[in-house]
């Protein structure tokens, strides 16, 4: 177990005070009053400073592996934050909330959300050198929140690379003479080849007629399945092997730890943008690819007055940046101290809404046209959501190209592998640092294979007939749900308990800058309330998965509960934990940093603690009201 000493404590010897202090008599009362000398108004307690050398920590573990370049951290960013909801999530959910009305309150949910829990999140994990965690040793008794947002990455992660290896099918696929989903397989029924185009006329036999692309997804690809009244079904063999490449190329950029993986970020991050262009400029020249764009563009501001819409703003922005997941924290960790993540934070931020905007005209331009070469005027019948508009809309549109639609083909799909390969490196980083963290025992690469093998067997499972419909269920209440309400109790942990006035200290002294107001009226405020107010409205408003039957819901329930649940139960084993305590003091001590926080760097930490000292002798004799104290800790 690791050091359960607290700042605070009212026991310990030398080691278990802040380095570069020394107790020479009494007991350790950290946060009592002080005369203008400095000295305990109690005269129970003495500091005396001492050199950091004479304080050995034989010990303390390894600095933390850092990044070769500052640089590799930023794109190892971008692609951990562009990905797949990017591409076909970001367009369609867009389109269904307003259209380009929906582009204003995604703006305004990044700006006072989005951005805000990014460079919060980046800052904590740089200045700390801690995981998803490790950082709750500013408040232990929350470092559920750490164990919960791990179960819930890790939930994505599973069926992530299922989703990846249907992606890697497709594009293995693209290189056929003929691609195979662009004409019908004669056992199909109501079948319509996707290369006919409008004008055609239909064999009479065919009352419900499905594109060819679309039954090649359901037949062919996943063999899909209405309900689970039959059980799952078996893995289809040519997926398993995608799901085994995919889990091996991700194991073979991470197993030599974060340095390897931040070289391949060079690729990982800059040549999906070079696909993205050359996608973006023939989309713009297809006949009817205007009239698509338009239509995503053209705002209903009737939606703007739903709250839906802004829910659906919210967590496009959670998805899209992947905040509240713990990844950020652990990337930033791997950071030099004085990286300057303030930059960084707005870069990645903006980047990434850029993206989504350039997305949503590829995806529309191609839906456009497919509405033109179709003859059908109403756009909305052609547009589909989640995975029917990258595996049915998108290919179906592809085989009406003209002009080499293998190329274009092949270039859509590997696009979306390397973007999937970029987010599912940042994620499983994120699961295999919270591991190493706590078990530092543990050899890196023994961890690496052993979630590897672990995210492969349960990703089984979602590549069976039935297993889109157990993804949408770990999609509501593994991911969404369960994001949501952690993200919430972190936003409280971080600005109220640790609280806004001491991150902003620990910016000053990691980076040298004073933190605006905007940022801590949205750290304080803003943006835990709104988030707050978007996971009641996500409840008030529940509604099963239809495709699902109950009792699979209720294990959705289950798994929800099981991660919330680390939360209350980590907090008791901390309390636990304070032998000889009172109640009352084990859970004020539990609410206080651990000794050892701050930076990891031993001398830097003995002037942290200096710093922090300092700062809480000048701050002792303040008061006032409770609203003007509760006012002044957020906006001093």
């Amino acid at each position: 177990m690791e050091n359960q000493s607290y700042v605070g404590e009212s026991e310990g010897d030398a080691a278990t005070l802040p380095i570069g202090y020394l107790q020479t008599t009494g007991h350790n009362q950290h946060d009592a009053p002080r005369d203008g000398n400095g000295n305990a108004n109690n005269g129970q307690v003495h500091h005396m400073k001492v050199d950091v050398k004479t304080v050995p920590n034989e010990n303390a573990a390894p600095l933390r592996e850092k990044w070769g370049k500052n640089i590799e951290f930023l794109l190892s960013c971008v692609a951990l934050s562009v990905g797949f909801g990017n591409v076909w999530r970001f367009p369609y959910t867009a389109y269904k909330n307003g259209g380009g009305a929906f582009v204003i309150p995604y703006l305004i949910v990044l700006f006072i959300i989005g951005r805000p829990i990014y460079y919060l999140e980046m800052v904590l994990g740089q200045f700390s050198n801690r995981g998803c965690v490790k950082v709750y040793d500013l408040a232990p008794a929350m470092r559920g929140i750490g164990v919960g947002q791990t179960i819930a990455i890790f939930t994505v992660i599973t069926y992530y690379a299922a989703v990846l290896a249907i992606t890697l099918r497709y594009l293995v696929a693209s290189f056929s003479p003929v691609l195979p989903w662009s004409q019908c397989d004669p056992s199909w029924t109501n079948c319509v080849d996707s290369t006919l185009r409008g004008g055609f006329t239909l064999d009479p036999n065919i009352t419900q007629p499905k594109t060819s692309a679309e039954l090649y997804f359901k037949n062919t690809i996943t063999h899909t399945v209405d309900s689970l009244d039959n059980g799952l079904g078996y893995p289809d063999w040519k997926l398993t092997i995608c799901l085994i490449v995919s889990w091996l190329c991700i194991i073979a950029i991470l197993i030599k730890g974060i340095k390897s993986s931040g070289k391949v970020s060079y690729f990982l991050a800059i040549f999906p943008y070079i696909i993205i262009a050359v996608l973006l400029v023939r989309s713009l020249t297809l006949e009817g690819a205007w009239t698509g764009i338009s239509y995503f563009f053209k705002p209903q501001w009737d939606k703007l007055l739903k709250i839906e819409v802004w829910y659906e703003a919210v967590t496009q922005c959670f998805f899209s940046l992947t905040i509240c997941f713990g990844g950020l924290i652990v990337y930033s960790s791997f950071n030099n101290f004085s990286n300057n993540i303030y930059q960084h934070a707005l870069i990645i931020t903006s980047l990434d809404t850029v993206t989504s905007l350039i997305a949503g005209c590829v995806v529309f331009g191609v839906i456009g046209h497919l509405a033109h070469v179709t003859g059908q005027e109403d756009i909305a019948k052609v547009v589909q959501g989640g995975a029917a508009l990258t595996f049915i809309t998108y290919p179906d549109t592809i085989a009406k190209f003209d002009f080499i639609p293998q190329f274009f083909s092949v270039l859509f799909f590997f696009m979306l592998f390397l973007l999937g390969i970029g987010t599912l490196i940042g994620i499983v980083t994120s699961v295999i640092t919270a591991i190493h963290d706590q078990r530092p025992d543990i050899t890196r690469w023994k961890i690496v294979i052993g979630v590897g093998l672990t995210g492969f067997t349960i990703g089984l499972i979602y590549i069976t007939p039935g297993g889109l419909i157990v993804l949408d269920v770990m999609d509501k209440y593994g991911a969404t749900l369960v994001t949501l309400t952690l993200a919430v109790f972190e936003l409280f942990t971080f600005a109220w308990i640790y609280g806004v006035n001491r991150v902003c200290k620990d910016i000053e002294f990691m980076l040298g800058i004073q933190t605006g107001k905007f940022w801590r009226i949205c750290w304080g405020f803003v943006t835990p309330l709104t988030v707050f107010l978007i996971l009641v409205v996500s409840l008030i408003n529940y509604a099963p998965v239809k495709s699902a039957p109950y009792s699979l819901n209720a294990i959705g329930w289950c798994l929800y509960a099981f991660a919330v649940l680390q939360l209350p139960c980590w907090a008791l084993y901390a309390v636990l934990q304070k032998y000889g305590h009172t109640w009352m003091e084990s859970c004020k001590a539990v609410l206080r940093p651990m000794i050892d926080w701050g930076p990891e760097d031993p001398t830097r930490n003995a002037q942290y603690a200096e710093f922090i000292e300092a700062y809480k002798q000048e701050t002792s004799y303040q008061s006032g009201t409770f609203i003007r104290k509760l006012l002044k800790k957020i906006m001093e």
